[in-house]
């Protein structure tokens, strides 16, 4: 089940702008994870670096100048901040990828232009007149209105393919292919399919990013916690499994991570 409060994507948590999550209402919880809106007003002439490692799910996004789709993401991103501006976003849910008409594969490491002039003009009416913070409830409401009116049920395959994100997301020992699939009842090879299909990305890819994401977390929150029984609590070979993912996809070690992060507000 999603966690408005589950913020393993974000690397640097404090650094966040105004942000805030919201959970959609039970009818659209096949379709979106969470609402997540953010606001910002950066001192002229400087930048806010914000350094994720986003979960491997699409993005809805509406800003002031228009509404993307960003694709899943390979790998560990950043999104530079200036200025003053807001975003209201959906995160997708597996399931809709065919009730948007979306191809995950396609859209790896992508943001492109999403044709929805109804919804940029019923969340521009409410935050473009400056609400803030203050518009978020309103704002979601509007996106949740948007995909209540726009989206047919999804497909039964795209709600497996849900069940497998919430099993993944959720399970600290889901380490392989094999034993996802046999959770759900699938072969390997209906797995990776569905997976490709639904998310973008190979099964084990999605496996791996979960595990990465918590595996962060508790080395920025748990600093009296070793990061070798870290590696254990999460199913790796060893602690230099763990060293090497780290470096491989966010290009730093546990280590250094740990010392450089700055404790949460």
């Amino acid at each position: 089940m999603a966690d408005e409060r589950d913020r393993r994507g974000v690397l640097y948590p404090a650094r966040l702008p105004q942000f805030e999550r919201i959970l959609p209402p039970p009818e659209l919880k096949a379709l979106v994870g969470w609402f997540w809106l953010v606001h910002w007003d950066i001192d002229a002439g400087r930048t806010s670096r914000q350094q994720l490692l986003p979960f491997p799910l699409m993005n809805l996004v509406v800003q002031e100048e228009g509404v993307t789709v960003s694709g899943p993401a390979s790998a560990a991103s950043h999104r530079d901040l200036s200025g003053n501006g807001w975003a209201v976003a959906a995160l997708l849910r597996p399931a809709a990828a065919d009730v948007l008409e979306l191809s995950p594969a396609e859209l790896v490491d992508r943001e492109v232009e999403f044709n929805a002039p109804d919804l940029l003009e019923a969340v521009t009416c409410i935050l473009g007149k400056g609400a803030g913070p203050a518009g978020n409830h309103e704002s979601a409401a509007a996106l949740g209105a948007w995909f209540t009116r726009t989206c047919p049920v999804p497909e039964s395959q795209g709600l497996v393919a849900n069940e497998f994100i919430d099993y993944v997301a959720a399970t600290r020992s889901a380490v392989s292919v094999e034993q996802a699939a046999a959770t759900l009842g699938l072969g390997v090879r209906s797995l990776q399919r569905l997976s490709l299909r639904y998310l973008g990305l190979p099964p084990l890819a999605v496996i791996r990013r979960y595990r990465l994401q918590e595996a962060a977390a508790r080395v920025r929150e748990n600093s009296s916690t070793s990061i070798a029984q870290i590696a254990a609590e999460l199913r790796y070979a060893d602690q230099a499994h763990l060293a090497s993912d780290f470096r491989r996809i966010l290009g730093f070690s546990p280590s250094s991570y740990r010392e450089q992060n700055v404790p949460e507000r």
